[in-house]
């Protein structure tokens, strides 16, 4: 309860309660105080196997209620209690982030150096919403631009640029509303003059619907084009590193099962668009398209040389991007790093205060990540996956991929898929060390792995940061998008994508 001038101050036994994992409900609050008393106590009695499936399942725990509390404070508190207990150790820990620092770098870097291009990507996704009038050709032109843009860029970053887009469109259009408000406010007090129309409610629905509907194309597009390449998710760079993949190896191993995925996932979009089914198939209310079409002439005539020049010098690096990553010059995120000098350097950016904003939007992953390198120590340690891995190594060899395939896909539907993918693939690279498996059964399984989680994780919030990312931005509550909506939308996509993703590791020669 927060202090009041004049009233009495709150107990401070109180006031510690509520510091406590801040805003986050009681029951939220008194739980995990539970996993913390009970942890200690498990690992005395019955020992670190247990214990250790209690920690991953509080763990896993704290990433489905991501909106109730970010996972990094309450998984934090976790990890740190598994190393006070020796469940594993500090060495291991660093080990573990040490060996995933191509990662972190891609984190840091990458994502970071996409922002300062976020300019190009605002305005390539503002032409293709005005300039294409049909819905279902809109639909499937942002679902694609979406799958490819991420493929070479990072999800996370272009779905904060769509929702960028749609923020910005519906604030222009609300403050058109306010104006045409107040204009009728004022003709109406004179009394001389025929008083402006009304703006139709049914509008401002439509609108809504127009928008939930671009946002979720969008997003499933990410995932689409995410699961394709080494950057387009952060566990696709920890699987290739494991496997000594490039980007273009990444990306051939990957395409009997991701390019058809592709297909169906575009092809979905359009039959929804024509079904109109599960709030699809909106179009722009023409009222509303007129206001935002005269708000980006005005934006056009007013930019100027200078913002012109830095767009052309965005496109300029993204190009070069593209072929760095095809190319393999460098580790992923050194070339980001090389994208942020260079864009920072031609476009004026030399001021602290403006470079920092770059960093913030994944370091509050990236630290999580770090937190998931610690509950993976202690899976190592305790060996919880052991039992799990050799039951699926000791059946055929054809079954194997496609089991794979499904654990990580039920798995990532209600956890991150990055901590699904770090646990497996850190598992199954074991395996090959210790020759339980040859090269090629390896490669298969790591296919399996990176299509499993992410192609099935599109199920739900929980399973995709891009997806997490937009259920708790400002835009959702906005345009009405709540997790039980996401999840109905994304139902469809789910079904199709992940049939034809079982379907094509199935057919992994």
């Amino acid at each position: 309860m927060a202090e009041t001038t004049g009233a009495a101050p709150a107990p401070w036994g109180r006031t510690f309660w509520d510091n406590f994992l801040g805003n986050s409900p009681d029951w939220y609050k008194l739980t995990i105080i539970g996993c913390l008393l009970a942890n200690p106590l498990a690992y005395a009695t019955l020992g670190g196997f247990i214990a250790g499936w209690m920690l991953v399942l509080q763990f896993i725990f704290t990433l489905a209620m991501a909106l109730r509390c970010y996972p990094l404070q309450a998984g934090g508190l976790l990890a740190i209690e598994a190393l006070l207990l020796g469940m594993t150790t500090a060495e291991h820990f660093y080990k573990e982030v040490h060996d995933n620092l191509k990662v972190l770098l891609l984190l840091v870097f990458m994502v970071a150096g996409i922002y300062f291009m976020k300019e190009l990507l605002l305005f390539t996704f503002t032409k293709l919403l005005l300039a294409v009038r049909n819905k279902i050709l809109l639909s499937f032109l942002f679902c694609f631009v979406s799958a490819f843009l991420s493929a070479f860029l990072d999800a996370l970053t272009v779905t904060a640029v769509v929702i960028a887009v749609a923020v910005g469109f519906h604030r222009v259009y609300r403050e058109h509303l306010e104006r045409s408000a107040l204009e009728r406010l004022a003709v109406a007090a004179e009394g001389d003059a025929p008083v402006p129309k009304l703006v139709a409610r049914e509008d401002v629905e439509n609108f809504n619907r127009f928008l939930r509907s671009l946002v979720m194309h969008a997003a499933i597009g990410t995932a689409l084009g995410g699961v394709t390449t080494i950057v387009g998710e952060p566990q696709n760079v920890l699987i290739a590193d494991r496997a000594g993949w490039e980007f273009v190896e990444f990306f051939l191993h990957m395409s009997p099962v991701t390019l058809p995925v592709l297909v169906v996932g575009l092809a979905t979009c359009v039959v929804l668009e024509k079904l109109k089914v599960l709030g699809y198939g909106h179009p722009l209310p023409p009222p509303v398209y007129a206001v935002l079409k005269a708000n980006d002439d005005k934006a056009a005539a007013d930019r100027t040389r200078t913002d012109s020049a830095r767009i052309v010098v965005q496109a300029i690096t993204a190009v070069a991007l593209v072929f760095a990553l095809a190319f393999h010059v460098a580790e992923i995120g050194l070339i980001g790093l090389g994208v942020i000098v260079v864009q920072t350097t031609f476009n004026g950016i030399v001021q602290e205060e403006r470079i920092g904003p770059a960093f913030e939007e994944a370091l509050p992953f990236t630290a999580l990540l770090c937190v998931f390198f610690a509950v993976v120590a202690v899976i190592t340690d305790q060996g919880l996956f052991t039992p799990a891995i050799e039951y699926v190594l000791a059946l055929p060899r054809e079954q194997q991929p496609a089991v794979f395939y499904i654990a990580n896909g039920v798995l990532s539907m209600i956890s991150d898929n990055v901590f699904v993918a770090t646990v497996y693939i850190n598992q199954v690279a074991e395996a090959l060390e210790q020759q339980t498996i040859d090269r090629h059964q390896f490669e298969l399984l790591a296919v399996a792995i990176n299509t499993g989680t992410n192609i099935p994780s599109v199920a739900t919030p929980n399973g995709q940061a891009a997806f997490l990312f937009l259920l708790t931005s400002s835009l959702a509550p906005v345009i009405q998008l709540s997790y039980g909506r996401m999840v109905m939308m994304a139902l469809p996509y789910t079904v199709t994508m992940g049939v034809t993703g079982w379907l094509g590791v199935l057919a992994l020669p």
